[in-house]
């Protein structure tokens, strides 16, 4: 009878023991690493006080944690504006923002946990069309750098507004309309033949000048000839004949084919001959 007191008094004590568990344990919750969390009451509303990240307790039904994450997230909005000399712009702008952790009540309250759904997109196209239109779209191209820092200026300051900041921005996607696609294709066709053109243009004039550089260093040569036949008379001829046959004779005799025939003397050559049929 004693041991059987004692199991049911062990059973009970387990019991107990589960109970308190299960209370205590629905009574916690964690909050993550780079997260925070802020408290609902049923009676008292949204709590001013964020909390941090480890276990914590709560008044199971009075009170609800609303988890939060604070780390640094990318979000790609493509917008479709027009620039300021009219031409249709597709841009697409990637955002990295995070929430003021001491924000975090008056987002919940205002906007709720989906606040980056809601907001960012409004505002960063509204951004992105006042700054466009004020550049031309061959600027939107040049001058990729000043756009991006007037961007991150007016975008970090309209978001500050609702609570949340702008880390960095990037824009990832810039193409213009058909037609000014076209336009700028054509411009390029005509800047190449532009260019032909005027290397045509240069090549004509220095074979122009070669010409004339030719011609005047054959009247040069001519005018000196002149001058010589002038001053030598028939020698300057005859030593030009000389230096001639010099040259001829040097010629031939590197040819093989070639047999010279001394005046004045016999030269029996066996030559084959064929009898007459």
């Amino acid at each position: 009878m004693s041991a059987m007191n004692f199991f049911n008094r062990i059973g009970q004590i387990g019991l107990g023991v589960a109970l308190v568990g299960g209370v205590i344990n629905s009574a916690l919750y964690n909050v993550d690493g780079g997260h925070r969390a802020v408290i609902f009451d049923r009676f008292s509303g949204v709590k001013n006080q964020v909390v941090g990240e480890g276990t914590h307790f709560f008044i199971p039904w009075v009170q609800r944690p609303i988890i939060f994450d604070i780390r640094s997230r990318p979000r790609n909005v493509p917008v479709i504006t027009g620039s300021k000399d009219l031409q249709n712009v597709n841009i697409t702008l990637r955002v990295l923002f995070r929430p003021y952790p001491d924000q975090l009540p008056r987002i919940y309250t205002v906007l709720g946990q989906d606040y980056e759904e809601r907001v960012l997109p409004s505002i960063t196209t509204e951004v992105l069309k006042a700054v466009v239109a004020q550049f031309d779209a061959g600027e939107l191209i040049t001058q990729r750098d000043l756009v991006s820092q007037k961007v991150s200026d007016h975008l970090t300051e309209r978001s500050a507004q609702f609570g949340f900041i702008i880390d960095d921005i990037s824009i990832t996607h810039l193409t213009f309309g058909k037609e000014f696609t076209q336009a700028v294709e054509l411009k390029q066709v005509a800047q190449q033949d532009a260019e032909k053109a005027r290397f045509l243009v240069e090549k004509a004039e220095e074979n122009k000048k070669a010409t004339i550089i030719t011609a005047e260093g054959d009247a040069q040569a001519a005018i000196l000839l002149a001058k010589a036949f002038g001053d030598a008379g028939e020698g300057l001829v005859e030593l030009r004949r000389i230096e001639a046959a010099e040259d001829i004779a040097y010629q031939l005799s590197r040819s093989r084919q070639v047999s010279y025939l001394p005046t004045g003397q016999n030269l029996l050559l066996n030559v084959p001959t064929t009898p007459l049929q």
